[in-house]
């Protein structure tokens, strides 16, 4: 609760935006158990139509205000508005929604530079073990130096399979794996598309959203070409990009900007997708332990993208932490050097993170790498590969090629 206080004592509107299920009402019911407030429903239908009907007197009580769902009444953003022009104290709102805020009808005018967002994501791997401490990506946003890595990982082939292909959804972990969570995963993709995604647009091919979005997991690591997407789907290419859209605003895939792209006209300038939970992906492309140990080469091939949709989600998340600007994107030149995740300061400095699915790392994984640094010089400060192998060594370059779980990990 302590990144909310913090917000909530300098904003005067939080927003908490996140997939469904992933805590986002846990935590506003947690704060209005220690406030002694009450919490504004709008995913209940009697709730949402009485705030429609009167939405100044909802927005008007007293602060804070506690609002769930708040996108299926966007009326309220108006209302609050109108709060916030008379009173812009901190600590008066906290809404929370599962689609993404920016998308919300009457969210870019009404509340433009008074509301604060803070992502609410699904679990990452510290948050499933109940670790606490200072992780990677904070040690490197922060200066501190990498860790040692001088104690071998223990985490074997096997674990990490199940780890990757579980995701991060709250709900479908306490699933044990087999049919029941095959289930969950279902009912939840169903019901996203049916409940959120219909309401925010009307939806001509609704049939077509569920293919789309399994092309997509199977395409997630990769360069987003729109048109070879619509073309595998049978859509046209204005529709696919409209349907990619509607999916990244209720939070099941997401575009990872091409970063660097003021670096020369041999940058790439397209966005990767990744889905934004690697269970929901593991699901949609049929990837299981048991098949990921098989060792076919074009299941490992698949697993290779899952792999780096992980590892990227894990690293997004403790950047979601991060109190301070961050931004992210992958870089790729023309001649496919590629680096899989670059973090920026707002400083200038750049960290890179290259993703490997395998056990060994060799010198020409690090062709991105290179490629990246003959260009900003200096300015990249740390470059990692995270590899599923055990141990830590760095190259001559200064690369530190380290395990997967160092993202979820304690080490000195």
């Amino acid at each position: 609760m302590t990144v909310l206080d913090q917000r909530l004592s300098e904003e005067p509107a939080v927003v908490l935006n996140g997939p469904r299920t992933v805590g986002k009402s846990t935590l506003l019911h947690r704060l209005a158990d220690r406030l002694g407030r009450s919490v504004i429903d709008c995913d209940d239908p009697a709730t949402r139509a009485a705030v429609r009907s009167d939405p100044g007197r909802f927005a008007g009580g007293p602060s804070p205000v506690l609002i769930d769902e708040y996108q299926h009444v966007p009326e309220l953003l108006d209302a609050i508005k109108a709060e916030l022009n008379r009173d812009l104290s901190p600590g008066r709102y906290v809404l929370a929604g599962s689609t993404r805020y920016a998308t919300v009808p009457q969210a870019g005018q009404a509340l433009t530079g008074r509301v604060d967002l803070m992502d609410v994501l699904p679990l990452s791997q510290a948050e499933i073990d109940g670790q606490a401490g200072d992780f990677l990506v904070h040690r490197l946003l922060g200066d501190e130096g990498m860790p040692s890595g001088s104690t071998p990982s223990v985490t074997s082939r096997d674990e990490y399979a199940r780890r990757i292909t579980s995701g991060g959804m709250p709900v479908a972990l306490r699933r044990p794996p087999g049919k029941s969570r095959s289930r969950w995963f279902a009912n939840y993709v169903e019901l996203v598309i049916d409940r959120d995604v219909v309401e925010l647009s009307r939806v001509r091919q609704r049939e077509m959203l569920p293919r789309l979005l399994s092309v997509l997991a199977a395409r997630s690591g990769q360069v987003l070409n729109v048109a070879a997407t619509a073309e595998a789907v049978g859509m046209e290419k204005t529709s696919a990009e409209n349907y990619i859209r509607l999916l990244e605003a209720v939070f099941l895939v997401q575009r990872l900007p091409a970063w660097g792209t003021t670096l020369g006209s041999r940058v790439t300038r397209q966005p990767k997708s990744h889905l934004v939970d690697a269970g929901v992906m593991a699901w949609l492309t049929g990837l299981t332990p048991e098949k990921i140990a098989k060792n076919d080469p074009s299941t490992l091939t698949e697993y290779g993208h899952l792999v780096e949709t992980f590892a990227v989600g894990e690293i997004l998340k403790q950047v979601s932490w991060w109190d301070g600007p961050v931004s992210v994107g992958h870089f790729r030149t023309a001649a496919a050097e590629e680096v899989d995740l670059v973090l920026e300061r707002d400083d200038g400095a750049v960290i890179a993170f290259e993703i490997k699915a395998g056990t060994r790392v060799a010198r020409s994984d690090l062709a991105g790498i290179r490629a990246l640094r003959e260009r900003i010089g200096d300015r990249l400060i740390a470059s990692v590969v995270l590899y599923t192998g055990a141990l830590t060594f760095t190259y001559e370059d200064g690369t530190v090629v380290m395990p997967l779980d160092a993202l979820w990990t304690n080490q000195p």
